[in-house]
């Protein structure tokens, strides 16, 4: 089957076979995609990330595909039911769906009323009546099969037998199922009522007491939405299309005929309809519909988290990070310039302590022993008090006070990996640690954070655990590999999601830089414990070694490819340092000359644009940004005020928006723009800087609605991303 396989990606992915061959071959060999996607373009085509992801599923639903087709298989021959015909049948299904459509008039089942009618030997009689071509009276014909001993007593006993027979009959035939199917897909409507008493409890689903909507049309967050509040026993749910249509388009399949058969059969669909297939139909939509809407929300929530794991860093720089706090006092730590823990304490610039004083003069003291260079403050409570207090100390111009969006720092703070790193620190001590590194490398911080709990998500605890745990993965391994890793600097948690390594391979490299001191090259780390030729492979291109002896060691050049920088510099008489230098020299280079029948232009193309900036980030320069110093709380906002913001979170209805006071505000997706758009991230992106509207504001619900619409004078310049 994996030719067919082949055939079928390929056709559905629009690429050649070659391709997808080629492609899961090397996945099969335990190739990551971000390596696939590097390093072997030649390859694959010079195929992405997300195709190669694609190709993948895909190759993976097909095998469950085969393993269920192979079972179905088996039953059948085992009870001696399987038929040329029906072997081909079942060997020509492409899906699941379609799969077991085939096998569910063979399937075994419980006793139902159409087998108790067969017991009572009305199997005769139920054909007689689907054929529809009685020349005799029906009655009549029915009469024959009144037997007191096996339970038939009266006429009507006997036809209601043979209708069971059909019933169950037309309920397993494919060509029915499939088009009640489709109309479910395209017809059906998702009801929604409130159960009589949850009026009061179930205040937060009020919007949906009262639902109907075509299940073709509706969004993801709704459709998550009522089904939580069903999950609740809030809201009773329904998931169907009329009636009447569904049984109008099955009696034009099995209704052939007139006269007393013709009119059996009738009632036979109807009740096929209302007792068997439409139950069975709607289970079906359901799952169908809660997919679509699970891989909807899961698509957004790795899109939000790629756009926060590639946030512009502010790179090495000495960093004294606040958490802030009234009573308790801010939590104060000193970073060096590799995020190094290095001083701790706590001020009280805040009632109800109040020691303006005090806390000023330790931030000078501070700043001036540590030579701070910039300083995070964390978003949480009493986030604006703070940022103003320290905006007052008349600190050096040219320390930087930025907001930290600090979502999931008090998750680290608490989790294993924080408890290793810092086994005699307060969780407090940790949390402001995260909110200062979080500032200068959002990446090498976030991957330490479940990514569930970082608050970029919509209804990420109702949609599939598996499908989001794989994807936010995928996302994770993709940004750290596409950033790079420095291995001499990287935590466990960043080296696990280097291409190739995993949990223990970066424990080890961690163990053997403790026990030897900092890489010197990347081949050394060929001598890390169970890193071995594969892993090496997977990994060496991704991981940096500044300093290294060898220049290319600190680049994303692979080491399987240095011997052809190698031969440009000597074929030019230089060094291999003097080609990455010097612009003029790369110039001189025909990269015709070194193809071969495994590198050809893509990766030499890739070698020279890495050449040219080793080991560059591709993350956006840092840009400072600062909240409206008018606004503190919900209180100072008023209707049509104009403020920068920051999106924390894009979900299918809109955006969410910090704009400083302690509660995000909601863009909905019809004030992003004054056009048409399908979904909100065409417009807008998690840290986009924007600036937004006040439309209104409810204190008593803590709720703030904005705008990003221009409407009269226009806003000032939206920020950049």
């Amino acid at each position: 089957m994996i030719d067919k396989h082949i055939q079928l990606i390929a056709k559905e992915l629009g690429i050649s076979e070659r391709q997808v061959a080629a492609t899961i071959k090397l996945l099969e060999e335990g190739a990551t995609i971000p390596f696939i996607s590097r390093y072997r373009k030649e390859v694959t085509g010079s195929l992405d990330e997300v195709q190669i992801a694609a190709i993948r599923d895909k190759s993976e639903a097909l095998a469950a595909l085969d393993k269920r087709r192979e079972a179905i298989l088996a039953s059948l021959e085992e009870r001696d039911l399987l038929t040329d015909e029906l072997k081909a049948a079942i060997m020509s299904a492409t899906t699941l769906t379609e799969l077991e459509d085939i096998y569910l008039p063979y399937r075994p089942k419980r006793r139902t009323r159409a087998t108790i009618a067969r017991e009572k030997g009305l199997e005769p009689l139920a054909n007689l009546v689907y054929d529809q071509k009685l020349s005799s009276d029906i009655m009549a014909e029915a009469a024959k099969y009144i037997d007191v001993e096996k339970g038939v007593e009266t006429l009507e006993e006997a036809l209601q037998g043979a209708r069971d027979i059909i019933a169950e009959k037309v309920n397993e035939d494919a060509k029915t199922r499939d088009t009640v199917r489709r109309l479910y897909v395209r017809s059906g409507a998702v009801k929604a009522k409130v159960i009589k008493g949850k009026e009061a409890e179930g205040q937060k689903f009020k919007d949906y007491f009262e639902w109907d909507e075509r299940v073709m049309v509706i969004p993801s967050h709704r459709m998550l939405a009522l089904r939580r509040g069903e999950k609740e026993l809030v809201l009773a749910l329904t998931i169907a299309p009329e009636a009447e249509e569904a049984i109008y388009l099955m009696s034009r399949q099995h209704v052939v005929g007139r006269g007393e058969a013709a009119d059996q059969v009738k009632m036979a669909v109807q009740d096929s309809y209302k007792r068997l297939l439409a139950p069975s139909m709607e289970t079906e939509i359901r799952i169908w519909s809660k997919d679509r809407a699970d891989e909807d929300a899961i698509n957004v929530f790795a899109q939000n988290l790629r756009e926060l794991l590639m946030a512009a860093p502010l790179g090495q720089k000495r960093v004294m990070a606040i958490d802030p706090g009234f009573r308790t006092g801010c939590k104060v730590v000193c970073l060096d310039a590799q995020g190094q823990f290095e001083h701790f304490t706590t001020i009280y610039p805040h009632p109800p302590q109040r020691e303006t004083l005090r806390s000023e003069a330790t931030l000078h003291d501070l700043v001036e022993r540590f030579r701070i260079q910039a300083i995070a403050i964390g978003n949480g409570t009493a986030s604006r008090e703070t940022e103003n207090f320290v905006k007052s100390c008349r600190l050096p111009k040219y320390i930087q006070v930025v907001m930290v969006n600090e979502s999931g720092a008090s998750i680290y703070s608490a989790s294993q990996a924080a408890r290793e790193e810092f086994p005699d620190k307060d969780v407090t001590v940790r949390g402001a640690v995260s909110i200062g590194r979080r500032l200068m490398d959002p990446l090498a911080e976030l991957v330490k954070i479940d990514p569930k709990s970082i608050g970029v998500g919509q209804y990420q605890h109702d949609v599939d655990q598996t499908l989001l745990k794989k994807s936010l993965d995928d996302t994770v391994m993709s940004c750290v590999n596409a950033v790079g890793v420095e291995v001499n600097t990287a935590s466990k948690q960043l080296l696990t999601y280097v291409s190739g390594l995993g949990p223990v391979l970066a424990q080890n490299i961690i163990n053997y830089r403790n026990e030897n001191g900092p890489f010197k090259s990347r081949a050394q780390l060929k001598k890390v414990p169970r890193l071995g030729p594969k892993a090496f492979e997977q990994a060496a291109g991704f991981l940096r070694i500044h300093d290294a002896k060898h220049p290319l060691d600190s680049s994303s050049v692979h080491p399987e490819s240095y011997h052809i920088v190698e031969q440009m510099a000597k074929d030019l008489g230089v060094k291999v340092a003097d080609l990455m230098a010097q612009e003029d020299l790369r110039k001189q280079i025909r990269l015709k000359d070194y193809t071969t029948e495994s590198v050809g232009l893509p990766t030499l193309q890739d070698i020279m644009a890495e050449l040219a900036k080793p080991g560059r980030d591709p993350r956006e320069q840092f840009e400072a940004f600062s909240f409206d110093e008018r606004v503190n709380t919900m209180d100072d906002l008023v209707p049509g005020m104009w403020l920068p913001g920051i999106v924390t979170n894009v979900a299918d209805f809109g955006a969410f928006i910090d704009i400083g006071v302690h509660q995000d505000g909601l863009a909905h997706i019809s004030q992003l723009a004054n056009r048409f758009i399908k979904h909100p991230s065409d417009v807008v992106k998690v840290n986009q800087k924007v600036s937004a509207r006040v439309v209104e504001v409810d204190v008593q619900r803590k709720r703030i609605s904005l705008s990003l619409k221009p409407e009269g004078n226009g806003p000032p310049r939206r920020g950049r991303r």
